[in-house]
């Protein structure tokens, strides 16, 4: 227990300082970008005066170092500062959104989990049949897909065509839950389009990899099915790339949105990113990147700590 206490907390301190490195990144990545900002904000109508006291109101005419101590101070306590074109808090704007977002990638998830490692499991029983690769064909099609294009195609097919579906994740407060369901269908299916076959793939390369292990042979030779041999012995021992590879794919559901959220116009956190930086609204932005990067680095965590716990040569280094 205590060699898997140690492995955890040099990961988590690994994690908090690849995110402090990320939050550098973010902070001085804005402070790079051609022109100034109180300039920016108020239009090149604004006189030099208007300009210096937006500037004194921003903070820029502290030091960068000192603005990202504070920004840093802030965002650990939840507080990413006020928005430049609204006025309102951040934490207040992104809140909303970002609960929309991880609804979303649950709803893509939920779909996506269970369908894609039962599909790996099976091609892997089903290996070098046709119905292997009709599945290689297809996951390698839509692996290759960007997310704008696949979803343009549901939305031409399942939307425009049919009608069987709204184009457009509009939501409303007072929305029930079903048709809540309904009107994130497109999105949420175009995510599970291309995380499924990511996954599929990496519980197939897992489970077909175990098959060639001397305990698999041993129970292949006592007569047990080929299913049992799958089920009972060669997927448990399989769980630990497989749960990264889950993990993996959660990262990309809540950090890879954008594009979808801007194809279907859904209110998440990736619509608000590009709507902050079209307006330059550069809070908002550093706000919505360090969520991400947080986010992506939570996840990979809980991959590395998944698989620690389900392999016991990671448990037990020595």
């Amino acid at each position: 227990m205590g060699d898997l206490t140690s492995l955890v907390f040099k990961r988590l301190g690994l994690g908090l300082l690849t995110l402090l490195v990320v939050s550098i990144l973010i902070f001085f990545a804005v402070e790079l970008l051609p022109g100034d900002i109180a300039q920016a904000v108020l239009g090149q109508g604004a006189t030099e005066e208007t300009v210096n006291a937006m500037r004194q109101q921003l903070g820029l005419d502290r030091p960068a170092p000192v603005r990202y101590l504070d920004w840093l101070a802030g965002a650990v306590q939840g507080d990413f500062g006020v928005s430049l074109v609204s006025g309102d808090r951040v934490s207040s704007a992104i809140s909303e959104r970002f609960i929309n977002t991880l609804f979303l990638a649950a709803y893509a998830a939920a779909i996506a989990v269970p369908i894609s490692i039962v599909l790996g499991v099976v091609v892997a029983l089903l290996r070098n049949t046709l119905f292997d690769r009709v599945a290689n064909v297809l996951t390698l099609t839509s692996i290759s897909s960007p997310e704008f294009f696949l979803g343009y195609i549901l939305i031409l097919y399942l939307s425009v065509k049919t009608g069987m579906f709204p184009a457009l994740a509009s939501l409303k407060s007072d929305m029930g839950f079903f048709e809540l369901l309904h009107r994130t269908f497109l999105p949420a299916l175009t995510l599970v389009l291309v995380v499924t076959a990511h996954m599929m793939r990496m519980t197939r390369a897992a489970i077909i990899n175990l098959l060639a292990s001397p305990y698999i042979e041993m129970a292949r030779l006592k007569g047990t099915p080929p299913w049992k041999v799958i089920v009972r012995h060669a997927l448990p021992n399989a769980w630990a790339p497989i749960i990264n590879v889950v993990a993996l794919n959660l990262a990309y559901l809540i950090t890879g949105v954008v594009l979808v959220e801007v194809v279907f116009v859904y209110p998440g956190i990736g619509q608000l990113l590009v709507d902050a930086v079209a307006k330059r609204d550069f809070p908002i932005v550093q706000a919505c990147c360090l969520i991400f990067a947080a986010t992506f680095i939570l996840l990979n965590l809980m991959a590395d700590v998944g698989a620690i716990l389900t392999n016991p040569r990671l448990r037990h280094p020595k």
